[in-house]
C-alpha cells in the first residue's frame, strides 16, 4: 500500500507534532498573559496534557524504537483531552446545568491542577471559572478550540500509525 504522507522520517513526524503541542501551551501562556485571562482548572489540565504529549512526542523523536507505545499513549492522552476540552465546552454552553469548577468537592482533575499551581504558579496557577468564555475567536471558545486541537491530535496519531515505516 502506498503512503499517503510526504516522505519525510517519522521521527520528523514526531517533531512536528512535539513543535505543535509546545505552540499550543505557549500561545495559551501567551493569551493569559496578554488578554489577562483567568484560566479554569479544566484548561490548566488541558494545557498539562498538551505537555505530557509533546514530551511523548519528543521520546518518539528521540527513541523511535518504542513508536508504537508513544503513538498509543499520545492517541490516548489526546482522546482524554479532546473529552475534558468536549464537556468544558459543553459547560460553557450550558452553564445553568452544571456545577461550577471549585463549587463543589474538588475532583482529581482539580486536586492534581491545585497541587501544580503551588508548586509552578506562572504555568499552572487556576483561578478562573470553567463555565466562562474570556476569549471567543471565529465563534468559537479557547475549550472549542482544544477541543479541535485534541482531536486533529488523535487523527494525526492515528496517520502515523497508520503509515507507520517497519
Amino acid at each position: 500500500m502506498n503512503s499517503r504522507l510526504p516522505k519525510i522520517s517519522l521521527r520528523a513526524w514526531f517533531a512536528i507534532l512535539a513543535l505543535g503541542c509546545f505552540a499550543l501551551v505557549a500561545a495559551g501562556l501567551g493569551l493569559q498573559i496578554v488578554l489577562r485571562l483567568a484560566p479554569c482548572p479544566f484548561c490548566i489540565f488541558q494545557r498539562l496534557l498538551y505537555i505530557v504529549i509533546g514530551c511523548l512526542a519528543l521520546l518518539g523523536l528521540l527513541l523511535p524504537i518504542g513508536r508504537k507505545l508513544w503513538l498509543i499513549l499520545i492517541a490516548s492522552l489526546a482522546l482524554a483531552g479532546a473529552s475534558v476540552a468536549g464537556y468544558q465546552s459543553w459547560m460553557q454552553a450550558y452553564p445553568e446545568l452544571v456545577n461550577e469548577c471549585g463549587m463543589s468537592d474538588p475532583t482529581t482533575i482539580e486536586r492534581l491542577v491545585d497541587w501544580l499551581g503551588m508548586r509552578w504558579p506562572d504555568l499552572f496557577l487556576a483561578t478562573g471559572f470553567c463555565t466562562s468564555k474570556e476569549w471567543v475567536f471565529l465563534g468559537l471558545s479557547i475549550a472549542n478550540w482544544s477541543f479541535l486541537a485534541f482531536s486533529s491530535i488523535v487523527a494525526y496519531a492515528s496517520l502515523l500509525w497508520i503509515n507507520k515505516k517497519n
